[in-house]
């Protein structure tokens, strides 16, 4: 995805679906071929096995016994042709650890945006489209748009961002996203919501209303002064506490303020970590499992 100057539109030329024909995958199936032909891109459908015990692999897919691998890829490319019927594309099959294997056909593709549904499953168990989503998002170079399971199956109408939550610390990272909340807000001239969340303020040390105004302030110069032409901007302030942490309260205003798309920048995870539980309790993870729409990841 390629983020253009202000008042430009969004380039996007092509897009990763990546599917272990789950549910969870069929659910972010249409937010990928909706997006696909919005914006004229070309899809890639892939679907990555481990060489090891195909554990990524839908059990309602394949035979009993371990198939062979070539019976498997057929198999894999015939159903990737069904799903992605109708729009420019192509069907990928990989084998082997699954983000290395996205990640490659990422940079061989010159992949813009990843989509990827997934389960919000936390913990040790590797799943393809559960706890890996960490993983992914957090590794990927380009923006990942993933589908909880919380999101509705049906997308019900014309898919269009009209309400947009950009959640942000101000730190580096999480700035990286906020190119992208305007230009997906300009494209459907809709409306910018931008969140802080004060995490734990010390009680009685702080004056909350002063606090609250100085922040808001600080979220209004993030904002471009050509963005009144084309988008309506609201800066809003909350505070955590011990019992409501930052996601817990960007989930909150995400649903009191019915937002179509939460973006979000994250820290991208260090390659020595070997697990995707490293960062399994994150604010990032945490909203991506509960969101009731579609959460867009930029790793900073």
């Amino acid at each position: 995805m390629k983020v253009l100057e202000a008042g430009k539109r969004i380039a996007l030329k092509n897009i990763l679906f990546a599917t272990d024909f789950s549910p969870h995958s069929d659910v972010a199936l249409p937010y990928a071929l909706e997006i696909a032909d919005r914006y004229g891109a070309k899809v890639y459908g892939a679907h990555v096995v481990t060489t090891e015990d195909y554990l990524f692999s839908a059990p309602d897919v394949w035979p009993s016994h371990p198939p062979e691998e070539d019976q498997l890829r057929k198999e894999v490319l015939r159903r990737l042709e069904e799903q992605l019927r109708g729009v420019p594309h192509e069907a990928l099959f990989g084998a082997g650890e699954v983000w290395s294997v996205l990640s490659r056909m990422i940079g061989e593709q010159a992949i813009d945006l990843l989509v990827v549904g997934t389960h919000g499953r936390t913990g040790t168990r590797k799943a393809f489209m559960g706890s890996i989503a960490e993983t992914i998002f957090r590794q990927a170079v380009c923006p990942v748009l993933s589908i909880g399971p919380k999101v509705p199956r049906e997308l019900g109408r014309e898919l269009r961002f009209e309400r947009i939550l950009f959640a942000t610390n101000f730190g580096k990272e999480s700035l990286a996203a906020l190119p992208y909340a305007l230009s997906f807000t300009e494209e459907d001239q809709g409306e910018l919501d931008l969140l802080h969340v004060v995490e734990q303020p010390a009680v009685g040390v702080i004056d909350a209303e002063e606090v609250k105004a100085s922040l808001i302030r600080r979220l209004e110069q993030l904002v471009p002064p050509e963005a009144a032409a084309w988008c309506d901007v609201k800066c809003l302030v909350e505070f955590g506490h011990q019992f409501a942490r930052p996601a817990e309260r960007i989930l909150d205003v995400a649903r009191a303020r019915v937002a179509d798309l939460i973006v979000l920048g994250v820290r991208p995870v260090p390659r020595a970590v070997g697990t995707v539980t490293h960062f399994a309790n994150s604010t990032a993870q945490q909203v991506v499992a509960h969101a009731m729409c579609p959460v867009l990841t930029v790793r900073g």
